[in-house]
């Protein structure tokens, strides 16, 4: 367990890190303070579809937000395909909508992509297209999908993030978060902890925004249990969980 990266259980007296040095105090009379305007950094989290940052990672994007980092949630798609009975344009506005709605609760910006729900692809263009966003956005931190995932739109999303950040020298700091693990998410061992106990109310809420998506049996069977397993790995009452990316440089 990354000790440092670890947010402890309320009550504890000593200021915290989480994700690579961002600071979090949650501590007493602290717990409000917020970031200093030269300690403030820009964290994306990027998901394949329109609830996957909020189901994934909310609490620690309220967290984030709550401290005064600027906090972007990316959709890879606009959930195109997430909606039985309706058009791909229908479910799209829809989604979308939610999502921003969602994005009220976080307070994070939201920024959509271009790819297609359930056709998402692989290729030269898509590479660029992650890339160039990557670049023009200029994160300090980027949180996606783990590329082991038995969700194809989600492994891709990850795939492709995983090559703008080699591609762009490794500028920004890159951490996986897991949906549903097990039967989506495979094979993941966290590196990271972040406590969550403050802000799991607010991330429900924030997840219950998609209401086309019918959230409350993943977020009571899937998500609930796995928050309060990754709380008992980093002894709080619950906890998201990442894996932070390290790999050398390469000199080639």
């Amino acid at each position: 367990m990354n000790r440092r990266s670890m947010l402890k259980a309320a009550g504890s007296a000593a200021a915290v890190t989480i994700l690579s040095g961002i600071p979090l105090n949650l501590a007493g009379e602290n717990q409000t303070t917020p970031v200093s305007p030269k300690k403030r950094k820009k964290i994306m989290v990027i998901g394949a579809h329109p609830d996957d940052p909020e189901t994934a990672a909310g609490g620690t994007m309220c967290l984030l937000s709550d401290a005064g980092h600027e906090v972007v949630s990316v959709y890879l798609t606009r959930g195109e395909a997430g909606i039985r009975g309706k058009s791909h344009e229908e479910a799209a506005a829809i989604r979308e909508q939610e999502a921003r709605t969602a994005c009220t609760v976080t307070n994070a910006r939201p920024l959509f992509m271009s790819q297609i729900d359930g056709s998402t692809e692989v290729n030269r263009d898509r590479y660029g297209e992650m890339r160039e966003m990557l670049e023009r956005e200029k994160p300090d931190v980027v949180i996606t999908h783990w590329p082991i995932d038995g969700h194809r739109d989600h492994a891709i999303c990850g795939i492709l993030v995983l090559d703008a950040w080699r591609r762009l020298n490794r500028c920004f700091e890159l951490y996986y978060f897991e949906v549903m693990s097990g039967t989506q998410t495979q094979m993941f061992h966290p590196t990271d902890w972040v406590d969550i106990s403050t802000t799991r109310e607010r991330k429900y809420k924030a997840c219950y925004c998609h209401e086309s998506q019918n959230l409350k049996s993943v977020m009571e069977d899937w998500h609930s249990p796995m928050e309060l397993f990754r709380g008992i790995e980093c002894r709080c009452t619950a906890a998201e969980a990442f894996i932070h990316h390290v790999e050398p440089v390469s000199l080639v």
